[in-house]
């Protein structure tokens, strides 16, 4: 997909601010060193729309970006965050999981993993947690460049294992491999989601 139009467009930590929708919406979900914002900045071709860090965990709410006046990207806060307090995170997943289970815009999530790490349990429960309020989601490989081809092909087919039928898109924020199929991956995904 080409992306002529990508902003910030807000941010909530309450959902009382959460904006109302106007576009279908993709939730991007993963650990809070996965890479989710440099995903989103390689996938807009937009070297600092969402905001990179050295310390992990800085997204502290729903931040949402317009991309072509067409759809909304939704940055998740990351999970795994030890350095936030326990009230913060329960904070952040009473947020969290209210937007999942009621935002009728939401068409599909990219849940991340870090490729070399493999899915943990947070990721199996994120999983089972979309089925469970009727949502789709794809499994996105990040960090592929970090690996050789044939370490990538091993680690690729564990996690292919565990997880299916569940889809499952290897990326490279580096490189840009693997982008162009999960832009396809998410038309179809709103195509469906409307057809429905």
């Amino acid at each position: 997909m080409k992306v002529t139009l990508a902003e910030f467009r807000a941010s909530a930590v309450t959902p009382a601010a959460i904006p109302a929708a106007v576009h279908p919406e993709v939730a991007i979900a993963g650990r809070s060193n996965v890479g989710k914002s440099s995903l989103i900045n390689r996938m807009t071709g937009r070297r600092s729309l969402a905001r990179t860090s050295r310390t992990p965990g800085c997204t502290r709410g729903l931040i949402f970006y317009n991309i072509n006046d067409a759809l909304t990207l939704v940055d998740l806060p990351g999970y795994g965050y030890a350095s936030r307090s326990q009230t913060e995170r329960r904070q952040w997943k009473s947020l969290v999981e209210r937007y999942l289970a009621t935002r009728e815009e939401l068409a599909c999530v990219l849940i991340l993993i870090d490729c070399r790490r493999g899915p943990q349990q947070e990721e199996l429960d994120l999983a089972e947690y979309l089925s469970s309020v009727g949502l789709v989601y794809v499994y996105v490989l990040t960090k592929t460049d970090k690996l050789s081809r044939s370490e990538l092909s091993r680690h690729g087919a564990v996690l292919r294992a565990a997880v299916e039928p569940a889809p499952v898109i290897a990326t490279s924020s580096e490189s840009g491999a693997g982008i162009d199929s999960l832009w396809k991956w998410i038309r179809a995904a709103i195509a469906t989601e409307r057809q429905g």
